[in-house]
């Protein structure tokens, strides 16, 4: 005899709903769950009786928490045939965005060597163009760390002078790990456990020790954006909340820039501002722009384009690496700064606030 199957396709587990899923009212969200089953089953969802039509079932529900498990089952019993998600509620969503940058180390490299000069951090002129942004827009940013550059700087190297001067501008700038160094590409890929967790802890031991713990910040991005279950894991259990994910524009496409997430999950995930992994606990942020992937007068557009998508229009997630601003770089791109003040103009002009994901659920 074939056992009865029961699925719940709407929504998935680990979706993060919000109030374009549902009608937001001050008791709740109400949402519609929907799903297969065998045709003529009685099924209910969190206890209360669905309609069936054919093979398939929907049912109202008030979303009343940040978390949610829903169950739909065929029977009064536990062991009866059944099946079960967890959600989350974004209960306070609003148009948002956060700005990060990726392959950071030569601007500490610049700091540590003109220490003796330098009477503050944003003499370097790459935390000067951040600190202008920050006067005229209120742009929060965030920059993802190496523990040492291509030659013979690393971060024991650089100062604590200006520790103080970090912490006073903590509130808007972040400090996160990001890897041990450029290349090799690919590091978490393959890497154990142990391996990310020791680099990861002599690299906020390092933060701590010259900015103060109130720069670090609980998102942060693997060098990549591939990582092994294990990495990913070893900067959980340290405190990482979530990464920000480049998933590809078409799928299904190779090399697949999305962690450990399999295949199977992936083309819904990158749909969606935000994504829950209920196994391993770790939220997921879609890119909506790397601003040095696109050109100066594409970047409006590609951001209008990504507003225009319901589900990539609440939470915006831009970032640039820092290499291509320095001259001395091999792809270095003059209109570095334009690029990041465009993006930041339009998003400020278009309603979106600027945010740090730690600042109540997902910045908002």
């Amino acid at each position: 005899m074939n056992e009865i199957r029961i699925q719940i396709t709407s929504p998935h587990d680990g979706d993060i709903l919000n109030f374009l899923d549902g009608r937001q009212t001050p008791s709740g969200l109400m949402i519609e769950v929907s799903g297969e089953c065998p045709p003529g089953s009685e099924v209910r969802v969190n206890g209360r009786r669905a309609r069936v039509s054919g093979a398939t079932f929907t049912a109202p529900l008030l979303i009343v928490g940040e978390l949610t498990r829903l169950r739909a089952n065929t029977g009064p019993r536990a062991e009866d045939p059944h099946h079960e998600i967890k959600v989350l509620w974004d209960r306070n969503c609003f148009k948002r965005y956060r700005f990060s940058t990726d392959d950071n180390i030569w601007f500490l490299r610049d700091l540590a060597q003109n220490a003796g000069s330098y009477k503050s951090i944003f003499d370097t002129p790459y935390l000067s163009m951040w600190k202008r942004l920050r006067d005229t827009y209120g742009t929060s940013v965030q920059h993802n760390i190496y523990w040492q550059d291509e030659a013979d700087f690393s971060l024991p190297q650089m100062p604590d002078k200006f520790k103080a001067e970090w912490q006073d501008n903590a509130d808007w700038l972040k400090l996160a790990y990001h890897a041990l160094a450029n290349e090799p590409a690919y590091p978490h890929e393959n890497a154990t456990y142990e391996e990310i967790a020791g680099v990861y802890e002599n690299i906020i031991g390092e933060i701590v020790r010259f900015a103060g713990e109130e720069v670090l910040t609980s998102f942060t991005t693997l060098h990549w954006g591939r990582a092994s279950r294990d990495a990913c894991r070893a900067v959980r259990d340290r405190g990482i909340r979530g990464l920000a994910c480049p998933y590809p524009d078409e799928w299904p496409t190779e090399p697949h820039i999305a962690y450990y997430l399999p295949s199977e999950v992936i083309p819904h995930a990158q749909t969606r501002d935000y994504w829950w992994d209920t196994e391993e606990d770790l939220l997921f942020t879609a890119y909506d722009i790397n601003c040095n992937n696109v050109s100066l007068e594409d970047i409006p557009k590609r951001l209008a384009g990504r507003a225009a998508e319901p589900h990539h229009s609440q939470l915006m997630e831009v970032m640039i690496h820092e290499q291509y601003f320095y001259p001395f770089y091999s792809h270095h791109l003059p209109d570095y700064a334009d690029r990041v003040e465009t993006c930041v103009r339009w998003l400020t002009e278009n309603g979106y606030k600027s945010v740090q994901h730690d600042e109540g659920f997902l910045g908002a």
